[in-house]
């Protein structure tokens, strides 16, 4: 019932772990897996350790959360030393890569491919890393790393863009036409939360990425253009915490559905919690599959 199928690969069900939550090691990869998902992204990872952002970067408020951790990672090649292969866990696995140049990101696709993920997802599009150019909402940059990571891989690439742009629709066309496999939609919001009694911002980066139920909103509505202007399947990602809004992105055209912030409300239990209430809903309403519904609200 609860079936899919991304760039080829089968999914048990459409829910993916989002990348930065949980996928830093293989034993939490895989534990993923064993409670419900139908697949795992990692924490992104560049050609060099980082330590990311000093704190505080994280915070909750009345919408979900707010961060700056700037990606702190331990780097592609010390990922390679601790993970070995990533074909042999269960369950398909998504290797999220960024880099600072468009070389950069080749690099890291290159050796990302070489630990086997079920595909690559391409992080151009983190609202608080400074890439040095606007590669999230520049066409022509987003086409050129784009085009980049395909030279160095044959896996599946996956191209995370961001709603921080004047036109998804035409971010999307652009990374489509330089070769890319799927899009993930979408990566965190520009925001800001301020501590009235210290007077300041309360990221120690000041501004940082929205992500649960604020995001939601606007996450649905980049799915719904991009899966209107592309032929390329789409990872609906932003504010999922209940089968509702599951059904939700793939009633606006999501092939798979990326959870991310809602672990943290709810524990990793969250994936079968969201899949059992689809499953609910869908026999309520005598649906058999999730292709009788996957962009049902574009007609």
């Amino acid at each position: 019932m609860l079936s899919a199928s991304l760039c080829g690969i089968k999914l048990r069900n459409p829910t993916v772990l989002a990348s930065g939550i949980l996928g830093i090691s293989r034993d939490l990869a895989k534990r993923v897996g064993s409670v419900g998902a139908g697949a795992v992204t990692l924490k992104s990872l560049c050609h060099e350790p980082r330590k990311g952002n000093p704190n505080p970067t994280m915070a909750v408020f009345e919408g979900g959360m707010i961060n700056a951790v700037g990606l702190p990672g331990q780097g592609i090649d010390n990922a390679i030393n601790d993970f070995k292969s990533l074909d042999d866990l269960g369950i398909p696995v998504i290797g999220s890569i960024f880099g600072y140049t468009i070389e950069d990101f080749g690099r890291v696709a290159k050796k990302m491919s070489a630990l086997k993920p079920a595909m690559i997802e391409v992080d151009i599009s983190c609202p608080h890393m400074d890439y040095g150019r606007p590669i999230a909402s520049d066409p022509n940059l987003a086409a050129n790393v784009t085009k980049e990571v395909k030279k160095n891989t044959r896996l599946p690439v996956s191209v995370k863009l961001s709603p921080n742009v004047a036109d998804i629709k035409e971010m999307a066309r652009a990374v489509e036409k330089a070769g890319a496999d799927a899009i993930t939609a979408v990566n965190t919001a520009h925001g800001m939360v301020i501590n009235i009694d210290a007077r300041k911002p309360i990221l120690a980066n000041r501004s940082g990425g929205i992500s649960g139920p604020a995001l939601r909103p606007i996450a649905v509505k980049c799915v719904y253009d991009i899966y209107e202007t592309v032929k390329i399947p789409i990872i609906g990602t932003g504010g999922v915490a209940t089968g509702k809004d599951a059904l939700e992105m793939i009633m606006a055209g999501a092939t798979a559905v990326g959870i991310g912030t809602a672990c943290y409300y709810g524990g990793m239990g969250v994936f079968k919690k969201i899949c059992t209430e689809m499953e609910s809903w869908m026999k309520k309403n005598k649906v058999r599959t999730l292709n009788e519904i996957r962009g049902v609200a574009h007609k």
